[in-house]
């Protein structure tokens, strides 16, 4: 099994996370935990708009959050993040603080992508824990859910 067979119907699930929240105005980024064998601990879709008013919350952080939660631990070794578009500097900085083994993703984000875009935070960490990180996977699905969100606001 290739690696991007590997994580595709994870990243079709972020991307039916990022659906759901682009149906209530969030910007559709979806994201999952998964353990080492295979196990969705948490999923999560961004959730700053309206009642939460919370400006950190993106999907990375709710599913990094939920997934200390769900296995009872503050660090998540053995487990990959996965995301429907490349995470920004805060969300790439709590998966490498999360001690993830890595970073998955749809789509790379030349405006604000933190995973090799326009910084690299996990190659940049000075902590000993630098989490691999695989992107471009589905990335025509990503980008095309993401440019009808935007040309839907603007209309």
């Amino acid at each position: 099994m290739n690696c991007h067979s590997r994580w595709t119907p994870l990243l079709r699930r972020t991307l039916e996370l990022a659906e759901d929240g682009g149906s209530f105005g969030e910007v559709p980024v979806g994201a999952l935990v998964v353990t080492a064998d295979g196990l969705v601990v948490s999923e999560a879709r961004n959730a700053q708009r309206a009642p939460h008013f919370d400006p950190t919350a993106h999907a990375e952080v709710l599913a990094l959050r939920a997934a200390g939660a769900a296995l009872s631990r503050h660090t998540l070794q053995g487990c990959t993040l996965v995301v429907s578009l490349e995470p920004c500097t805060m969300c790439a900085g709590a998966a490498v603080l999360s001690r993830v083994d890595r970073i998955v993703f749809a789509a790379w984000d030349p405006k604000a992508g933190a995973c090799g875009s326009i910084r690299d935070v996990a190659r940049d960490s000075r902590l000993n824990h630098r989490p691999e990180v695989i992107g471009g996977i589905l990335e025509g699905e990503a980008r095309a859910q993401l440019h009808t969100f935007f040309s839907d606001l603007r209309s």
